[in-house]
């Protein structure tokens, strides 16, 4: 499967890739959902019959979708899978995107690995975000306890935008989420 709204279906920097979200990934990333539920805006944990039912009505439809709402992809290393992510909330009018990003849960323990393979997804998304879409504007939402995963967005040039105050309930308190962005007139400094 490929998205109809990219020129190729397949992306690569050093020996990552990114290839239109795989059904033979579907049940990883499920699992990777549910272990990291804290960090997504997902509220319960996902079972196989609706992990089946998202992928053939919102993934697969949108690979033939000229503007679809979503473009998402499979994070492969060597081959193998160890996350997955994209573009999301895709505004075509105002040429502007979200930044998803999940990786494998033992990867994310190691902030040497994280900050490596969260960087050069970044850079992929951008590509395409950028050059291929020809978007404006690449954004984030991210909850304030991350600040790790923060600390690298801002690294590949996302800039803070501001704060959604008590913006989600997270374990009987709500919390801040922090947004962030690049815009393309800095793409090019931080390639």
């Amino acid at each position: 499967m490929e998205y109809i709204c990219l020129s190729r279906s397949y992306y690569n920097l050093n020996e990552y890739s990114i290839s239109p979200y795989r059904a033979e990934d579907m049940f990883l990333i499920m699992n990777w959902r549910n272990e990291q539920i804290a960090v997504l805006r997902q509220n319960k944990l996902l079972t196989k019959d609706e992990q089946i039912q998202y992928y053939h009505n919102y993934i697969e439809p949108s690979f033939s979708q000229i503007t679809p709402k979503q473009i998402l992809f499979s994070y492969l290393l060597k081959d193998t899978c160890i996350g997955y992510g994209g573009l999301t909330n895709l505004d075509w009018e105002n040429k502007k995107a979200e930044l998803s990003f999940l990786l494998e849960t033992q990867r994310t323990k190691n902030d040497t690995i994280y900050k490596k393979d969260f960087s050069i997804f970044i850079t992929l998304m951008k590509t395409i975000c950028f050059e291929e879409l020809n978007f404006n504007k690449l954004f984030t939402e991210t909850y304030e306890f991350r600040k790790y995963h923060i600390s690298i967005l801002e690294e590949n040039g996302f800039i803070y935008e501001g704060t959604l105050r008590q913006n989600v309930l997270f374990e009987n308190k709500f919390i801040n989420s922090h947004i962030h962005s690049i815009i393309s007139q800095d793409y090019g400094k931080h390639i």
